[in-house]
């Protein structure tokens, strides 16, 4: 090989021609660098071994690589928060092109028209996110419809809605949370949420559930003594063996519940409805003399055998079907009550008052102390 002025001179054999030729190379730029690949060839003859050789970029800039990958791959990966996601461009340029994730693999005359985020050694690209909640507002972007599993909080997803600027999905969010707030509204509350009211606050403080939704809560064995549950709703309640003393539940809703075994001194039950409840062996009797007051109470089809309700107050109240075995309702108060096919065998109604009641077809079978005429006479 010779160099004269600004021209290089390379004389090598062809082993495909018959006579040399004479390469002419430019000599005032820089060769391109080359690199060997492949492995040695024999010729058509056999007689020597040479190999090809190709020009490849020894180095190459970051706005070269993301065009060479744009112009070989259609498909992005993401890491979001430690999580893969791989998608089409396509699927983030398309349904919201003004939001964030589109702009990130937008081009515009420049290249992007936001710079991407750096990129793992795995060449996704990386995202300092919530991968739980990015999953739904990928899947979004997919097919156009928002589904995500009920164990996901929708509160973080619209966050996340907002970060990438996805305004076509935020009302959808905003109503699901309305709508999920109004219903945990009228959600029943739990028999935990009572154990923790009952935490907190003092003995000395009236507790309140008036008006509260308890309906099929488990308050079994509970100390709920003056509790105030005035118009709460306590329907299909299991409050076996609990200690409901001096609590006021006038106007209550307690039908089919059950308080089997229940301590019940002084409670106060106007106008309560308990058609259906159970009240098998239940305390009434207050000790110190303070009556409970049932006036008015819809006790229909209850089932109060061998109940101790001593002294209690059941005027005008619905006792129609009730089973009424076995009860102390000595001194008790049934003036003008609804008796109708009331199951009154066995029971102790001495003193009680009668007064007015409907007595049709009650039956009166193995009184303990015989009926005076003067308790059923106005």
């Amino acid at each position: 090989m010779t160099c004269e002025g600004r021209f290089c001179l390379k004389k090598f054999g062809d082993p495909w021609s018959k006579d040399d030729d004479i390469l002419y190379v430019a000599g005032s730029e820089d060769f391109i660098p080359i690199v060997k690949y492949g492995s040695l060839v024999n010729n058509a003859c056999g007689s020597s071994n040479w190999a090809q050789t190709v020009p490849i970029p020894v180095q190459s800039t970051k706005k070269e690589q993301h065009s060479w990958r744009k112009k070989n791959s259609e498909w992005v990966t993401l890491n979001v928060g430690g999580k893969y996601f791989t998608t089409s461009r396509s699927t983030l340029l398309t349904k919201e092109p003004m939001s964030m994730l589109a702009r990130m693999f937008a081009e515009g005359e420049g290249g992007y028209l936001m710079a991407p985020s750096n990129m793992d050694r795995n060449g996704a690209y990386l995202i300092d996110r919530s991968p739980t909640y990015f999953e739904p507002i990928l899947n979004y972007l997919r097919n156009g419809q928002l589904i995500f599993d009920t164990n996901v909080n929708p509160e973080g997803v619209l966050e996340e809605a907002r970060f990438f600027g996805i305004e076509s999905l935020v009302p959808q969010l905003e109503t699901i949370i309305q709508s999920g707030q109004r219903s945990r509204d009228i959600v029943p509350l739990t028999r935990r949420d009572v154990v923790n009211a009952l935490i907190i606050t003092s003995y000395t403080t009236e507790l309140r559930f008036q008006g509260v939704n308890l309906a099929g809560s488990d308050l079994s064995r509970l100390d709920l003594r003056n509790i105030n549950f005035k118009y709460a709703c306590l329907h299909g309640c299991r409050m076996v063996g609990t200690n409901l003393s001096w609590c006021c539940m006038e106007r209550a809703d307690l039908s089919h519940a059950v308080l089997e075994g229940s301590q019940l001194l002084g409670v106060k039950m106007l106008c309560a409805n308990l058609e259906g409840v159970d009240l098998r062996s239940c305390n009434f009797e207050d000790p110190a003399g303070c009556r409970a007051n049932m006036e008015g109470v819809n006790l229909k089809g209850a089932n109060l055998e061998g109940s101790n309700m001593a002294g209690v107050n059941l005027r005008v109240a619905t006792l129609k079907n009730a089973n009424l075995q076995n009860c102390d309702l000595r001194a008790a108060v049934l003036a003008g009550a609804d008796l109708e096919n009331c199951d009154l065998s066995g029971s102790d109604l001495h003193e009680a008052n009668l007064r007015g009641a409907n007595l049709k077809d009650a039956a009166f079978e193995l009184m303990l102390t015989p009926l005076h005429m003067s308790q059923t006479i106005r």
